[in-house]
């Protein structure tokens, strides 16, 4: 009898221990670390406030830059990101590293020396990694894929203890901007037998990240204003001076070129992390690992190693959500 008792009161404490961790959003938090060069475009800023805007759903150890061909260099980018860490005071919180400026075949051949190009990022990925336990640390990058291809190269155990979820490629077609980036890292990555996931771009396609878009009319009136306010006054890379997320998004976009009829903007990277939120928001697709030929995929049926595709995504309630959490993070008058 006291053994039952024992027993019961046991598995008790055990379920009001878990209800009580879930209750706190402890048990439930996803790790993850973007990778970014977040002055390439305006999706990065975007997708990176967006994961600081989910803090009750993610736990983003840090953020690691590379530098594309558009984000004025390697200090461009790691500059924009910080900027944005700054709008969300978080700089205490969120270590920001350089990452790999070159390309991964570039860069392969110097991996053991004291100071090759991407060290930082590279080492603070591997480091990262490797305290997981029970979970894999999530992966997010939302540039070219040399930091990741690096860091496994530099650890190779690292690919057990991780999850890739990539916004690139326009998967079954060639091309798109961040896999133009650096072709030399894709295949290393794949190859590896890491959980591999591509969130596909596919402009100019209803199924692709490219149709997550929205006008300046929108930005207007649901982020201009909105947000946290920050202890920070930061200079956009435009110029002005900001001290909220949402007058820094209207900024951006006013600065950007349109697209179509009506005139819009992607937000491309930011689908990352919210089907990362909820899947319900994309579709997944599961295929033998393809092989990338020059910019082109190869599809290998016999590959008994799978990754993952998205498509297909719900543009309003992934914008909505934004809009909505702006709303939410803005103190009350």
């Amino acid at each position: 009898m006291i053994t039952r008792l024992f027993l019961s009161f046991f598995v008790f404490s055990f379920l009001l221990c878990s209800c009580s961790a879930k209750q706190n959003g402890e048990l439930e938090k996803m790790k993850i670390l973007i990778d970014t060069d977040a002055n390439n475009e305006l999706d990065d800023q975007h997708a990176l406030a967006y994961a600081f805007l989910n803090m009750d759903v993610f736990d983003v150890v840090g953020v690691t830059v590379n530098n594309t061909r558009n984000g004025y260099g390697l200090q461009g980018q790691y500059d924009e990101a910080e900027r944005i860490i700054h709008l969300f005071d978080l700089e205490n919180e969120v270590p920001l590293l350089m990452g790999a400026d070159k390309n991964y075949a570039e860069i392969a051949p110097t991996i053991s020396d004291k100071n090759f190009d991407g060290k930082p990022a590279v080492d603070f990925i591997i480091q990262e990694a490797m305290k997981v336990k029970d979970e894999k640390l999530v992966l997010v990058p939302v540039g070219k894929l040399t930091n990741i291809a690096l860091a496994i190269l530099k650890e190779p155990r690292i690919v057990d203890k991780v999850r890739v979820i990539w916004l690139g490629g326009n998967y079954p077609n060639h091309g798109e901007y961040n896999l133009d980036n650096d072709t030399t890292a894709v295949n290393p990555v794949i190859e590896s037998g890491v959980e591999f996931e591509m969130v596909t771009v596919r402009y100019g396609k209803p199924s692709g990240t490219a149709a997550v878009a929205v006008t300046r009319e929108e930005i207007e009136s649901n982020m201009k204003g909105k947000g946290p306010v920050s202890h920070h006054t930061i200079t956009g890379r435009h110029g002005g001076e900001f001290n909220r997320f949402g007058g820094y998004s209207a900024n951006l976009f006013n600065e950007a070129e349109m697209y179509g009829n009506p005139p819009t903007r992607s937000l491309f990277d930011m689908v990352v992390l919210a089907v990362l939120k909820n899947e319900a928001w994309g579709e997944k697709v599961e295929i033998p690992a393809p092989k990338l030929v020059g910019n082109s995929w190869i599809d290998k049926p016999e590959n008994k190693h799978k990754i993952v595709y998205w498509q297909n995504f719900n543009r309003d309630a992934i914008v909505n959500d934004l809009f909505e959490l702006m709303q939410k993070s803005t103190p009350k008058q």
